[in-house]
């Protein structure tokens, strides 16, 4: 990554600690109520330090998470965000795709990342994926050195291990997570074979199992997606992405162009993967329903920033940030 001054660095009082001052239309509203740490949302401590956020024991945390496409300047950060409404610097012309998104994650819970389009919540989640490389911030996972190190750190072969041992990811377009030129079940062994499974039966086995789970005909493992339709594709990419028993799953809009009906059973498989496995999520959505159904708690994003975070019932009835308030009205008409 490059040493492009931290987001802290080149806004100043901006991103100062969340508790040292009170949040402005650019910082994001935290939903935590006085000394009642049972509901104190860390995410907001963007800058906490390492040893009092590993005695949690998260599946994930996420400091100063920032991505730029350009070759970015000092004003990158000052230049753009919610208050300007542009992610576009104004001094380079850079896109500010995300800046200091920071966030915790526990092992086996579900925390939702909602926002318009452009909004950088698909960003967060292709960084953390390794699909971009960011150009600020950490991602420690507990899987991952005992969580002493960031994953952004990592090299090549450790970040492909990463991948294929510790996270799974459900893109919005099946095609992406997807090889279509393979059947179902080599889609499921592929990933299998990744995370160096080699004996034929068992793999059959385990593939048969997740998709059966996700129910994907039996009879069809050994068709071609392609002819799935947009349902089904997605239930054997949700089978693709946990066949490695991954401890965090990250799930792009798996909802996103399916039909209610589908998008109902897809949601009902997710809520009871979560509750029978233990695997904690991210989940981005642009609705508010989904989250609403599947997280605890939520950030909500808008042109690159969070605005606002907190548990999610708390931010569904009581918003603070405006475009917080204009998201909720939205699904409340």
């Amino acid at each position: 990554m490059s040493a492009l001054p931290t987001p802290a660095a080149q806004n100043g009082h901006a991103h100062a600690h969340p508790q040292a001052r009170d949040a402005g239309p650019d910082h994001p509203h935290d939903h935590t109520h006085g000394d009642d740490d049972e509901h104190a949302h860390p995410a907001i401590a963007v800058h906490a330090p390492l040893a009092a956020t590993a005695e949690a024991g998260p599946a994930m945390r996420v400091a100063g998470l920032t991505k730029l496409y350009g070759r970015g300047c000092p004003d990158c950060i000052a230049t753009t965000g919610p208050d300007v409404e542009t992610n576009a610097c104004a001094a380079c012309g850079t896109l500010v795709a995300c800046a200091n998104v920071s966030f915790q994650l526990q092992a086996g819970h579900t925390i939702g990342i909602v926002g318009e389009s452009g909004s950088g919540k698909t960003t967060v989640l292709r960084a953390l994926y390794g699909d971009v490389t960011p150009t600020a911030g950490t991602a420690h996972l507990a899987a991952y050195r005992d969580g002493q190190r960031s994953i952004f750190e990592a090299s090549s072969a450790e970040r492909r291990r990463i991948r294929n041992f510790t996270l799974g990811m459900v893109y919005q377009h099946a095609w992406e997570g997807l090889n279509l030129r393979i059947s179902a079940g080599g889609n499921v062994a592929e990933r299998l074979l990744a995370a160096e499974w080699r004996r034929i039966g068992q793999i059959r086995e385990r593939a048969a199992g997740l998709l059966g789970r996700m129910e994907v005909p039996v009879a069809w493992m050994d068709d071609f997606p392609a002819y799935f339709s947009g349902g089904m594709q997605q239930r054997v990419q949700i089978a693709k992405a946990l066949a490695n028993g991954p401890s965090v799953v990250l799930l792009d809009e798996m909802t996103s162009g399916l039909d209610v009906s589908v998008q109902a059973g897809v949601l009902d498989l997710i809520q009871e993967i979560q509750r029978d496995e233990g695997v904690a999520m991210v989940v981005v959505s642009h609705d508010l329903g989904v989250v609403r159904l599947l997280c605890e708690r939520t950030m909500v994003m808008k042109n690159g920033r969070v605005v606002e975070a907190g548990l999610t019932d708390q931010i569904l009835e009581d918003p603070h940030h405006p475009y917080t308030q204009l998201l909720v009205s939205s699904i409340n008409a």
